[in-house]
């Protein structure tokens, strides 16, 4: 049932937030290092978040949620990358002017309205991601859009904002941040919800990041570019799949999302058929069962009761069988009830949660499930669910999986959900709503003058379908093409072809192709830029090297660091006069040839040619020892 699934029938969309990190040399609000990792730290920060009210004084329900977690949040810090700025000791530095040059650089190649004045805000984050409770961000561009698939996807806006903290561990109540990416600036491009299918969601990720790449401003690498993809079907509502880490996996993301929204709404109906429509209609009692529990052969919950804990039963009323309903694939509604627990109530050890359908898996040698029973006192239509942990945890659970069922009545629930290994997802947060948004009175405004554009657009390179529409005439394969573009080659063939008149096609293959094969030998290709593979092509349309000599003459300049002229000389490679070579060409025997059944005369030239070619290697055109040996052959009989 969950292997297919008709997108247009269930009305599945999809909308993309692209964040990408710049490459600048300094952070977005303070003149820390951008890009400077580190994996040791030289002191720790323990901070507690609370929520504050919005212009409007309302409090977000994100906030609220994070709030209830209690969490305890250490963040690692490393003088090399990070200052008191990060820590929210001191008022941000002004704005990093060369990451807003990219921003509009980007921005102008996706077809956006610059807006007259880059003004910050602040957005509302007590996760812990950001030490100062809030990420400081800015919108740059608006109404933009980018070919796709014979139409145009219409970009919303571009922002550029800080980026957050990398997350070391998350255990229970305490979670433990590393600060060294902390405050590096990042784009968001967001899309419109015109995607409506898994692969146009990879598709439009890839072309977002191909876009990005071709700035040739962008970092790379993993991690350097994250995707956060909003889906919804007909009748539901938007969830966001947060930190999608590449455009592939993002297929079986979308798919199983459309799955579990389509069943959630299946849920909803089943609810309502058994009258269970409001908040009033989910009823719930708990009952502290740990001394029926005492007995109990299960680890995970001796452990919890050896550390002080409790065993409580959750009943509500008239939900049996619900938590058994397909949601993903492999995954049930218990699994939702799991996520929220987990998250809320911080009870992350497995199985977190366990409902009185599935208890008869584990084995019962002292009627516990009996037992249960006659306490709970469950009706034929309810279901109750075990938990256990610190008993102010557990109460926590008991109110999160009341809250689950009655969002359930009304069908898929605002949720940011977390990208697992295998296409899953599971609960992450209350989606975030506008009330998280407001203005960052330490910074001013930044002006965006006419001069500041004219400059920007000087510095534009050529998009990236007009780059692939010339590299395809060239016969350059789409996929080296591609390639090109995102590993910042294309700027080197543009370069090589003008300045040395080479075939678009030799260049491109040199540099998508043979380049890549070099990297993966170990060869350090990354030490020669746009000058030196001018050099190396000089030397070919000079006649001085065979084409074929192109890639030992690179991989010998990257490998030693010299020049070209040194590079062939090390190699003994430098064209002869043909009058020269095809008196060696000449030369050339069948010894080590071996003979076979059915021997021909064509399989002996092929041989001779190889045996010439091979011989002159460096020294003459392959192709042309290749027509010498056959023509002096064919003139010999």
């Amino acid at each position: 049932m969950l292997d297919s699934l008709d997108y247009q029938a269930i009305g599945l969309i999809s909308g993309l937030e692209v964040h990408q990190q710049l490459l600048t040399r300094e952070k977005l609000f303070c003149r820390c290092p951008a890009g400077l990792y580190t994996e040791s730290h030289d002191g720790e920060v323990l901070r507690h978040m609370r929520p504050t009210l919005s212009e409007l004084g309302e409090y977000d329900g994100t906030a609220l949620m994070e709030f209830k977690t209690k969490k305890e949040i250490v963040y690692l810090l490393n003088q090399q990358n990070v200052c008191t700025y990060e820590m929210d000791d001191t008022p941000p530095f002004l704005v990093n002017q060369e990451a807003i040059d990219v921003a509009i650089e980007l921005c102008l190649t996706m077809n956006l309205d610059i807006i007259d004045e880059v003004h910050i805000a602040r957005k509302q984050y007590l996760d812990g991601s950001i030490p100062t409770g809030f990420q400081r961000t800015a919108i740059v561009g608006v109404n933009g859009w980018l070919p796709f698939k014979g139409r145009r996807l219409t970009i919303t806006h571009v922002s550029i904002e800080e980026d957050s903290c990398r997350e070391v561990k998350d255990k229970g109540h305490q979670i433990i941040w590393r600060t060294d990416r902390l405050g590096m600036p990042l784009t968001e491009t967001v899309t419109g919800p015109e995607l409506h299918t898994p692969e146009e969601v990879r598709d439009a990720i890839l072309l977002c990041g191909l876009v990005a790449r071709s700035t040739g401003r962008v970092r790379t690498g993993i991690g350097a570019s994250r995707q956060d993809v909003n889906v919804s079907v007909r009748g539901g509502d938007r969830c966001e799949i947060k930190g999608v880490p590449r455009a592939g996996l993002a297929v079986k993301l979308v798919h199983n999302e459309g799955w579990r929204q389509y069943n959630l709404l299946k849920i909803r109906d089943e609810l309502h058929r058994r009258g269970l429509r409001t908040p009033d209609s989910i009823r719930m009692t708990t009952h502290d069962v740990s001394d029926i529990f005492a007995t109990a052969d299960l680890g995970f919950i001796q452990r919890a009761r050896q550390t002080g804990g409790k065993v409580f039963a959750i009943k509500v009323e008239g939900v049996a069988g619900i938590a058994q309903h397909p949601t993903q694939p492999d995954t049930t509604f218990l699994d939702e009830l799991r996520g929220r627990i987990r998250v809320i109530a911080c009870l992350d050890e497995a199985p977190i949660a366990l409902s009185s359908g599935a208890m008869p898996e584990f084995p019962d040698k002292h009627g516990i499930l009996e037992r249960l029973r006659k306490r709970v006192r469950p009706a034929e239509n309810d279901d109750f669910f075990i938990v256990f942990g610190p008993e102010e945890d557990c109460q926590t659970a008991a109110n999160e999986i009341r809250l689950r069922f009655i969002d359930a009545t009304q069908g898929v629930p605002k949720e940011t959900r977390q990208a697992l290994v295998g296409g899953y997802t599971t609960f992450e947060r209350i989606l975030p709503g506008p009330d998280r948004m407001y203005p960052d009175t330490d910074s001013p405004p930044t002006r965006i003058t006419k001069e500041r554009m004219e400059a920007a657009r000087t510095r534009l390179h050529p998009p990236p379908w007009d780059r692939i529409a010339r590299y395809r005439s060239w016969r350059v394969p789409e996929e080296t093409a591609y390639y090109l573009i995102r590993r910042g080659g294309a700027e080197i063939v543009d370069a090589v072809v003008e300045k040395t008149g080479v075939d678009g096609l030799l260049a491109g293959i040199t540099i998508g192709q043979h380049a890549k094969a070099m990297r993966r030998r170990g060869v350090p290709v990354s030490r020669l830029g746009t000058p030196e593979w001018i050099k190396i092509f000089d030397l070919y349309t000079d006649g001085r090297i065979p084409r074929e000599a192109i890639p030992a003459v690179a991989a010998r300049m990257a490998q030693d660091t010299m020049d070209s002229e040194a590079a062939c000389a090390a190699l003994g490679i430098e064209l002869r006069k043909p009058e020269t070579w095809s008196k060696e060409a000449e030369g050339v025997t069948l010894d080590g040839y071996r003979r076979t059944k059915g021997d021909s005369a064509d399989r002996r030239t092929r041989f001779l040619v190889g045996q010439a070619v091979h011989m002159l290697k460096g020294k003459a055109p392959a192709a042309e020892v290749a027509a010498f040996v056959k023509a002096k052959l064919g003139s010999e009989g």
